[in-house]
């Protein structure tokens, strides 16, 4: 079991730890409901350093990247990160990623923390046209400052207008004290802020720091397990939960970055595979009587036939009802079509809906 560089830090603040993808992770501080609000509506700080982080560099970078992830990464300009996917060779999905490009021929892909091995070998696998590869996930950490008053709350700690970096856009500069940190607007949550890569040894500075300058905004630790909650209501998906080896980008609604403007790992097979009718798709739905959706529940006609199975599920903090995503056949996946959650003996009803879940 790893642990990351503020584990002692999370310990001393009462963080209920638990092993998270061969790390040991804070969960929950408070509670995942007071910790899903905070986000919501103030700024809450989440210590995701458990993610892997390698650079693919030299001029070879950009055809490697192109080459393993289905969105077009040539798109890219020096401050701007893309999400993006792995595709397997069987129509499947190894990781989803983000990718940021950090000057004209060095890149930082950020990876799922159970998957880092996983990843970094089916990359250097693909690797026949010599991009220099460096797995650096061990020496940085990664802390998310999410929520509608974190702009506010930050701009002292930072020379850099954070107002004026756009959703997908990064800086790279002081923050906290500390020079050459990584300043994203890519967070997870819906609510805004940013995420700051820094190194192991910088992050106790940053953490402090950015408690301080917080303190008065209501700043507050949170866990992975309201980082849950937070991003199944705005509909994202989880790797391992609703995408895996065996989903394939359409099926789980990732057609808006799977551009065939080049040739990738699979590209030709899901190109027919965009072409003709899919076997499922994935479904955001909202139980309409009492109940909470759990990953695995089966998903049921009216005449308790199975159309499929439920991959996430929670009781929204925010909307105080059962919300889920799920895979079923196409015939049961436009909005407004009405189906069943088997929870134990009851099929309780539900409403496939649009994402996001939360709108803020």
């Amino acid at each position: 079991m790893k642990n990351i560089a503020l584990s002692s830090t999370h310990e001393a603040l009462g963080a209920k730890m638990v092993p998270f993808a061969g790390f040991n992770m804070p969960v929950q501080y408070e509670g995942v409901n007071v910790e899903h609000e905070t986000v919501r509506k103030a700024v809450g700080v989440f210590d995701v350093s458990h993610m892997g982080e390698f650079l693919i560099k030299g001029p070879k970078a950009l055809e490697l990247i192109q080459k393993v992830t289905t969105n077009d990464a040539s798109k890219l300009t020096i401050g701007k990160a893309q999400y993006s996917c792995l595709p397997n060779e069987t129509g499947g999905i190894v990781d989803d990623l983000i990718i940021y490009k950090i000057e004209e021929e060095t890149y930082l892909l950020v990876v799922n923390a159970g998957n880092i091995e996983k990843d970094w070998n089916w990359i250097k696998s693909k690797n026949d046209v010599g991009a220099e590869m460096v797995d650096i996930s061990d020496d940085y950490s990664l802390l998310a400052i999410q929520g509608p008053k974190a702009i506010e709350a930050m701009q002292s700690l930072t020379s850099h207008d954070l107002s004026a970096i756009k959703f997908y856009n990064f800086v790279v500069g002081d923050f906290a004290g500390v020079e050459n940190v990584i300043i994203s607007a890519t967070g997870y949550t819906g609510s805004g802020g940013f995420e700051i890569y820094c190194k192991n040894s910088e992050v106790k500075q940053i953490w402090d720091k950015v408690f301080e300058a917080g303190a008065d905004f209501g700043i507050k630790p949170i866990g992975l397990a309201a980082r849950d909650t937070l991003r199944l209501e705005m509909g994202y998906c989880l790797y391992g939960n609703d995408i895996d080896d065996t989903t394939s980008p359409f099926e789980a609604g990732l057609g808006w970055i799977t551009k065939f403007t080049k040739t990738f790992t699979n590209s030709d097979n899901l190109s027919e595979e965009k072409k003709g009718v899919l076997k499922r798709k994935l479904v955001a739905f909202e139980l309409e009587d009492k109940g909470i959706p759990r990953s695995g529940y089966d998903i049921v006609d009216d005449a308790g036939n199975l159309i499929g199975k439920v991959t996430s599920g929670t009781m929204s903090p925010m909307l105080k009802k059962g919300i889920g995503l799920g895979y079923v056949s196409p015939d049961y996946s436009a909005f407004d079509t009405k189906i069943n959650i088997q929870i134990r003996k009851n099929a309780v009803p539900a409403t496939v809906v649009k994402l996001p879940f939360y709108k803020g």
